[in-house]
């Protein structure tokens, strides 16, 4: 994607190189999936060692930092679809 006047440079950086919107759809399902593994969930099955062995994180670090990104993909998309910014990626590409 190339950075238009009016693009918000927070929008370029999350979508830099990806160019169509269904790409960027699966970029934040994608973090929307790995935020909900994320959650520690071994806390919370205490007496279940094989959630541990397959939910690998102990603490809520990973997540404090997921959700923050899965939101900025979010509205970085919002803003790219009010500004019919995929639009003028596909003009570029033909």
């Amino acid at each position: 994607m190339e950075k238009t006047d009016n693009m918000p440079l927070w929008v370029f950086l999350a979508y830099s190189s990806i160019t169509t919107r269904k790409g960027a759809l699966r970029l934040i399902w994608a973090c929307a999936a790995f935020t909900v593994y994320c959650i520690p969930w071994a806390m919370f099955f205490t007496g279940q060692d094989w959630v541990g062995k397959i939910f690998l994180i102990e603490d809520w670090s990973w997540l404090a930092m997921m959700v923050p990104i899965t939101f900025w993909y979010w509205i970085s998309l919002r803003w790219l679809d009010n500004n019919s910014g995929w639009e003028t990626v596909q003009q570029d590409k033909d």
